[in-house]
């Protein structure tokens, strides 16, 4: 038997303080925990993955849909290793989470963490001072009144994808089956490349004619979609240990093949951004006249930002890895046209997602041909109206019919169906819509414990039926001809564009929203005035994923693609 005589009384003091402690902290936790507990929620598959694999897989829709329907706007869901976490689109959580109480329910750290280890220190590497220091040097090139400057590239380079498709019909037969998604992608590149770099990527002249970038790297998402529990659950954990040389030693140790993938093409990308950026700094160094013999004339946005960096004071100025930081995104993220969401979103869902976008709003066109028949009137209208030159970019955007598929297309189908968010202290969350407990009480706000992960919905927020009406899951763009719902109107829906929540909201909204409204509306009305747009005969076989991005395939094709067949408008 052994005696507390044996041990020094230090040690029973120390034993019964832990003790002690940890009861507390036990009780403790079950008290913040308890309000989570009380809402609604599914059981988890499994204690080791949670509800995880039932959020996260490519045929995830349903479950979305079973969640808003079966639960409501709040829901309580299990996260891996017995975590908890919340599930919500209720539109007053949504207003707390992303503006009033933005710096309480943040990006995680490891999201923060992992962004400095693949882009660098850019927005989505950054957060307090350091993300507003960079997002106010940004918001200036991607104002209105400089976007309506850009309008004639954005011309320039859609005319060149007519051109390309015009004579790829002549030199074939009449009607032709083009995969639409790969073309799409390519334009929002050139447009990226020439509009935010001042680099061209693409001729656009044949497929032939392709930048080898995108297909260095078009295995980096499903890559980083293999990774991605390994990521969110290890990679928390690990992100701290050594020196960034030590970590790189051991990625190139460790005997695996997707980390290895995903090392390489991150290091491509950052080569390519680096030598963009060195491009540009040498021509500064020249002087103006050089600066408008480039590509862009010295209007992308990256060369005003390095104007303006220029012209900052001390406290404002970004370092150059913060600017290459920037250089590294917009190539990435419209060349792939593939999100790595959760982990890359907000700022940039627009830049990432319009390639994928476009192509959707063609899919959605091929499938309602009354609705392409309309269009192509409004814009046939349209041009005669401007003596048969192209659309001018204050008709274009005032167009109602365009603007009313563009807004139904970013609705119902948002590229990017769900954000992350962490607490990253104790908070709370009222409630537009109050929840009913487990335990029989009305639960009008949600205690909030730090660290508790909080999945957001832009997928159900947009088709919230309390909102919407019992039609929100149809795309009708007519609803936007008139006036919207009251319910609309009236809930505090936190997103930066049309009572949406596709581009998010907040300090940390997408910052591009109006260059991907403007990308969406060119290439969309040149298009469909040239072109008719009809059913692949693959079409029945066509399924959009679930992944972080939505994508299609076609059967049992995972490689993305979307095609369509083409023909030249009668």
């Amino acid at each position: 038997m052994i005696k507390t005589t044996d041990y020094p009384a230090w040690q029973i003091g120390l034993l019964v303080a832990a003790l002690i402690f940890l009861r507390t902290a036990y009780r403790g936790r079950w008290r913040r925990l308890s309000s989570i507990e009380n809402v609604p929620g599914p059981k988890p598959a499994s204690w080791f993955g949670g509800n995880f694999l039932q959020m996260f897989n490519p045929t995830a829709w349903s479950y979305h849909e079973f969640l808003a329907k079966e639960y409501g706007s709040m829901v309580h869901l299990h996260g891996p290793f017995g975590s908890r976490a919340l599930y919500t689109f209720d539109a007053r959580a949504m207003h707390t989470i992303f503006v009033k109480d933005q710096e309480t329910f943040d990006e995680a750290d490891y999201f923060i963490k992992l962004n400095q280890l693949l882009f660098g220190p850019g927005l989505l590497g950054t957060r307090g001072n350091d993300h507003r220091r960079q997002r106010k040097m940004l918001n200036p090139v991607f104002s209105a009144a400089h976007l309506r400057g850009m309008y004639p590239l954005f011309l320039e380079v859609t005319h060149r994808l007519e051109g390309a498709i015009v004579t790829k019909l002549e030199s074939g037969p009449e009607i032709q089956e083009i995969d639409v998604l790969s073309w799409m992608g390519r334009t929002a590149l050139e447009l990226i490349g020439q509009a935010g770099l001042g680099y061209s990527f693409d001729p656009l002249v044949g497929e032939e004619s392709a930048h080898p970038y995108p297909r260095i790297i078009k295995q980096l998402v499903p890559t980083f979609l293999r990774l991605q529990f390994w990521i969110t659950t290890i990679f928390p954990r690990v992100a701290r240990i050594g020196s960034p040389k030590f970590r790189r030693f051991i990625v190139n140790l460790l005997p695996w093949k997707d980390l290895h993938h995903m090392r390489d093409m991150v290091d491509y990308m950052h080569e390519v951004a680096s030598e963009i950026y060195e491009e540009k700094k040498k021509v500064f160094e020249v002087g103006d006249e050089a600066i408008t013999q480039q590509t862009g004339r010295g209007k992308d946005l990256i060369s005003i930002l390095m104007k303006e960096n220029m012209k900052a004071v001390d406290e404002d100025r970004l370092a150059d890895s913060e600017v290459i930081g920037q250089v590294f995104r917009f190539p990435y993220l419209d060349a792939t046209f593939l999100l790595i969401v959760p982990m890359f979103a907000d700022e940039y869902i627009d830049f990432c997602s319009n390639g994928y976008h476009l192509a959707r709003t063609l899919h959605l066109l091929v499938n309602h041909p009354d609705v392409q028949g309309k269009l192509r009137s409004e814009l046939t209208q349209a041009r005669e109206q401007n003596g048969g030159q192209d659309i001018s970019y204050q008709d274009l955007v005032n167009l109602p019919y365009l603007d009313a598929i563009c807004r139904e297309t970013l609705r119902l189908y948002p590229p990017v169906p769900y954000l992350f968010r962490t607490a990253r202290k104790d908070g709370v969350l009222p409630l537009h819509k109050p929840v009913l407990g487990l335990d029989g009480t009305q639960m009008h706000e949600i205690a909030v414990p730090k660290g508790t992960s909080i999945l957001v919905s832009i997928f159900n927020a947009n088709r919230n039926t309390d909102l919407w009406g019992k039609d929100a899951d149809e795309w009708k763009p007519e609803r936007w001809l008139s006036s919207l719902p009251s319910a609309v109107l009236d809930a505090p829906i936190p997103g930066v564009y049309s009572h949406l929540m596709t581009f998010a909201g907040g300090g940390r909204s997408c910052i591009g929203f109006k260059f991907s409204q403007l990308e969406m509306k060119t290439v969309i009305s040149i298009l469909v005035e040239k072109f008719e747009f009809l059913p692949s005969v693959q079409d029945a076989k066509t399924f959009w994923q679930m992944n972080s991005i939505t994508v299609p395939v076609v059967g049992e094709d995972e490689n993305p693609q979307l095609p369509i067949r083409i023909r030249l408008a009668k």
